[in-house]
């Protein structure tokens, strides 16, 4: 993936404007829904799943799973385009752990996915330690043959090894590396996901998750703040009073933190998530994701910092002195 420089008029590389310089036009991503499990759940790695997770995964705005790929595709796009006015569109395997799964079975939903011809792109969501060879072998030929840009989306979470295991995340930070590595030598565009409030973590955790992007050459970043829903483990730990969230100005703060000390090409898909509708007991600071979002933005310009300002520990920084 070639970056392009930072844009002067933002204070970030917003998501966007990147998909409307890049393809002319404005692009739309089509969830899908793929009936599945995780081997975090399901016992290969671990059971019971992530402590936050619940059990739609992340795809709670995904069409049913029983409903076939064209279906989803189909329908999908014809709500964006009534509703955006968009032609162009990236299809999302979002839901759970999406090449975890045999092989045969993998290759068909994803050749499934190429037959519309309104899509520029298909992005793959899944774990550090789902990523393969023969995966990514058969994920080359596809974006080659079919001219699509593929991107391949890693659950990391937080590079703190020791919140990633209190969590019961299923891996560390090692699989992680060892994934991006290999989706980048392949020459796939790589997104990393990132929770910048999880329990237990502070703001050397968040200033070491930028430098670690940024090292790896990361191309996209997809922030979310903590959601807690009734019935997890990390709900039961919540109302059991064994942890507590940060404020939301606290958040706001170590996204414009995490924001300096990131790479200024890498692209930031998101500042803040959403969560699903049903039992939760924390989601947002009961305030809207848009406004967060904006707090965001106008703390940026209320410091005068930007993207990438804290940008310079790679390329040996101790031989930047003047002697």
């Amino acid at each position: 993936m070639t970056r392009e420089p930072i844009m002067t008029k933002d204070r970030y590389r917003i998501y966007s404007q990147h998909l409307q310089e890049k393809y002319g036009e404005r692009v739309y991503k089509l969830p899908v829904n793929l009936p599945g499990t995780c081997p975090n759940r399901d016992g290969t790695i671990g059971k019971g799943g992530c402590t936050f997770c619940d059990a739609q995964g992340a795809g709670f705005q995904c069409l049913p799973s029983t409903l076939s790929i064209e279906r989803q595709i189909a329908e999908n796009k014809a709500f964006y385009k009534k509703r955006f006015s968009v032609n162009k569109f990236i299809v999302y395997f979002q839901a759970y752990t999406n090449t975890y799964m045999p092989l045969d079975y993998f290759k068909s939903c994803i050749m499934a996915a190429t037959k519309d011809p309104d899509l520029v792109g298909i992005a793959i969501s899944t774990r550090p330690d789902c990523i393969n060879e023969e995966y990514l072998d058969f994920l080359k030929e596809v974006e080659q043959t079919k001219n699509l840009e593929i991107n391949i989306e890693l659950g990391l979470q937080t590079v703190n090894y020791h919140t990633l295991g209190q969590v019961n995340r299923g891996h560390t930070l090692a699989e992680f590396i060892d994934a991006m590595l290999r989706i980048k030598k392949r020459g796939f565009a790589t997104v990393a996901h990132i929770i910048l409030n999880l329990p237990g973590d502070t703001m050397v955790d968040v200033i070491e998750n930028a430098k670690i992007l940024s090292a790896l050459g990361v191309d996209y970043v997809k922030l979310h703040s903590l959601y807690i829903v009734t019935g997890t483990v990390l709900g039961r730990q919540y109302e059991e009073g064994k942890f507590s969230m940060i404020t939301l100005e606290e958040y706001i703060d170590r996204v414009v933190t995490f924001l300096e000390y990131l790479d200024p090409r890498i692209v930031v898909q998101r500042l803040v998530g959403k969560g699903p509708q049903g039992d939760l007991l924390f989601c947002n600071w009961d305030t809207s994701w848009w406004i967060i979002k904006e707090s965001i933005e106008e703390m940026l310009e209320k410091k005068d910092t930007e993207q990438g300002r804290m940008f310079n520990y790679l390329n040996g920084k101790a031989l930047k002195k003047s002697w």
